[in-house]
């Protein structure tokens, strides 16, 4: 179902599948309750099949006569539905005896579980569990492959260092939960500014680290520029008070610094952000 936490491991999980669009439609629990209810025996119907279409994919030029819709559970929660669509009026019926779609439903929960469980462990393995960007650990290997991709073929490489300016300031008065949410907030305009070839991650509290490849130093420079710009004018709504979050950065490259491994240019970036803030304090 939209929105559910399920959804989005699935999305995740299958997310490179050309199929996914053809065979899957997301629809809200409300609209999908309003069809089903909250019943978890399969449903066939061969009338008023257009009543269904939410159900249906979006792009689907299927002709569908008879359907057969059998609730899908995890943990104990219906999170959507396996349809079956047949061109004959007579292949779902409703007179028949739907055990063994039951049946099916039920293998494919126990498939959906294992993906949803596998998917997690990625998660945790990988990835920031707040702001679900990249961990440190994940971004060291990624900086490394890069670093050596970098010195093998001269390429640009440039790294920016952030943190959140007076971050303190807003745990101490509104509470770790708003601290969060900033931390949240903050990793959204990151992510909506780098490419696809980039890695950013959230490396420790409120520091990040972005690895933009193919980047020179004055081209990291704009990139961080705009997006203290759109921090500066996108606020976020903490117990009624409007807060904008400023961050500053520090940019190392590879051909300017020229650090012998991965870790020295890190700490080049990390070194180049207690400068700038020392001069803005």
């Amino acid at each position: 179902m939209e929105g559910s936490d399920t959804s989005r491991l699935l999305l995740k999980a299958f997310g490179s599948s050309e199929l996914l669009p053809e065979r899957v439609n997301l629809t809200t629990r409300s609209q999908f309750q309003g069809l089903l209810g909250t019943g978890t025996t399969p449903t066939l119907v061969n009338k008023e099949i257009s009543a269904y279409r939410a159900l249906i994919p979006k792009n689907s030029s299927w002709l569908i006569r008879s359907m057969s819709i059998a609730p899908i559970s995890l943990d104990g929660e219906i999170i959507g539905s396996l349809n079956q669509g047949d061109v004959a009026a007579d292949r779902f019926s409703p007179e028949l005896d739907p055990v063994l779609l039951a049946q099916l439903a039920l293998k494919f929960s126990l498939c959906l579980s294992n993906v949803t469980a596998h998917e997690r462990l990625r998660l945790l393995a990988f990835n920031d569990p707040l702001t679900e960007l990249l961990n440190r650990r994940a971004m060291e290997h990624a900086l490394e492959q890069e670093f050596n991709r970098a010195k093998r073929y001269s390429r640009e490489l440039s790294i920016a260092f952030l943190d959140l300016d007076k971050f303190k300031f807003v745990n101490d008065h509104y509470g770790h939960d708003a601290g969060d949410r900033v931390l949240i907030h903050v990793a959204g305009i990151l992510s909506l500014h780098t490419r696809e070839s980039d890695i950013l991650c959230r490396f420790a509290g409120d520091e990040f680290v972005l690895v933009l490849p193919e980047t020179t130093t004055g081209k990291a420079e704009s990139m961080m520029l705009r997006i203290q710009d759109e921090l500066g004018t996108t606020p976020i709504v903490i117990d009624g008070h409007t807060h904008y979050q400023h961050v500053s950065f520090g940019i190392a490259s590879l051909t300017q610094d020229n650090a012998p491994n991965y870790p020295t240019l890190l700490k080049c970036a990390d070194k180049a952000l207690y400068l700038n803030k020392k001069r803005t304090a």
